[in-house]
């Protein structure tokens, strides 16, 4: 019985040692021998370097040969320098996209292709208030072009690429990576009203024109501008291929895009000082809109029975924040639709049609 015993306690001990000794040379292991795991996070890591290289590598060849300088020339002087892309082409010719402000004043515009050939082109249309203007170039010298993708479908931190010639044609064909670092930004200058796309791509003179593209290789927006101070730096900004595709093919026509006009005078709710100008007020609980400040009778506003110092807030479902959102979605309309206005007045909120005449 005794001698029983003694074989049970040596065969546990013997088990407990094994077991301890297995678990304290897996940890010894882990701890000194990690090479399996290391080496599979590595390949990982560098598979997937290789995949996002690749795709930007994809990107850039489907729209690089689609790029051209722009040079603008007025008796026979440079006078402005930008880029382009070739984005149609039909049996006779090709069709370049660029900005306004590249070729404007222009009379005699070139192009040169990624071959350095320099091409004469024809100026189609063009509008200071998109900011954009469509050239004519012989098919004969198309080699390449560009698809248009669709910039409603843009993602915050996606990456983006931007072809052009930063200060001018010594620098043609320049690549810039970046990131989509904002959408629907609301800019306004002397003529120009747009929503645009904010990019930290490198955006530079003479970028002006030229394609913003998503790793499918798509065009999604037209590059025209960037915030330029010593203490900004990563703010550039393209104008979105969806609002350019509402006009081009009015510019490739050579017709001029007809914007309504309702007919009206207004100021911002937040301009204080010009409502007092004006012997108008807004309540304060009202953060949002813009003030009727002189109505034009028998024109859009008026016929629709609206009436100075009413606060309008909506076109449709589009909200009115400032007046540049007013005429940014005024611009969206084309004269002879019908819409729906959302306004303020005496404190209540209402509703009316109103038929848009020609500006």
């Amino acid at each position: 019985m005794m001698k029983d015993r003694k074989t049970i306690f040596k065969y546990f001990i013997f088990y407990v040692f094994t077991i301890f000794s297995s678990i304290l040379a897996v940890i010894i292991y882990l701890e000194y021998f990690p090479v399996s795991s290391k080496v599979i996070t590595e390949e990982k890591t560098i598979n997937e370097t290789k995949l996002s290289e690749t795709a930007i590598e994809d990107a850039i060849e489907n729209v690089y040969d689609s790029v051209v300088t722009v040079e603008s020339y007025k008796n026979n002087q440079n006078i402005g320098s930008g880029s382009g892309f070739i984005y149609k082409e039909d049996k006779d010719k090709g069709y370049i996209l660029t900005n306004h402000h590249v070729i404007n004043l222009a009379d005699k515009i070139e192009v040169i292709l990624t071959n350095n050939e320099v091409v004469e082109v024809k100026l189609l249309g063009s509008d200071e208030y998109t900011d954009i203007a469509v050239l004519s170039i012989d098919k004969s010298k198309v080699t390449k072009v560009a698809n248009l993708g669709n910039s409603d479908n843009m993602n915050l931190g996606s990456t983006v690429i931007t072809v052009g010639s930063p200060m001018g044609s010594d620098y043609s064909g320049s690549i810039t990576r970046g990131i989509i670092s904002g959408k629907d930004r609301m800019i306004e200058s002397s003529s120009i009203i747009a929503k645009v796309i904010q990019t930290d791509a490198a955006i530079n003179p003479g970028n002006s024109g030229g394609p913003l593209v998503n790793l499918a290789g798509e065009v999604i927006g037209i590059t025209s501008m960037k915030l330029a101070t010593e203490e900004i730096e990563g703010m550039g900004f393209a104008i979105p291929i969806n609002d350019v595709k509402n006009y081009v093919t009015y510019l490739e026509k050579g017709e001029e895009i007809k914007r309504p006009s309702i007919g009206i005078s207004v100021i911002s709710v937040s301009d204080r000082y010009s409502l007092y100008r004006y012997g108008l007020s807004v309540d304060s609980s009202v953060t949002k809109g813009v003030v009727i400040s002189d109505i034009v009778s028998s024109k859009s506003a008026d016929k629709a029975g609206l009436k100075k110092g009413d606060i309008i807030t909506k076109f449709d479902d589009n909200e009115i924040t400032s007046i540049s959102t007013l005429r940014y979605y005024l611009y969206q309309y084309k004269t002879g639709d019908t819409i729906n206005v959302t306004y303020i007045r005496n404190g209540k909120t209402s509703r009316l049609y109103m038929k848009l005449i020609e500006k």
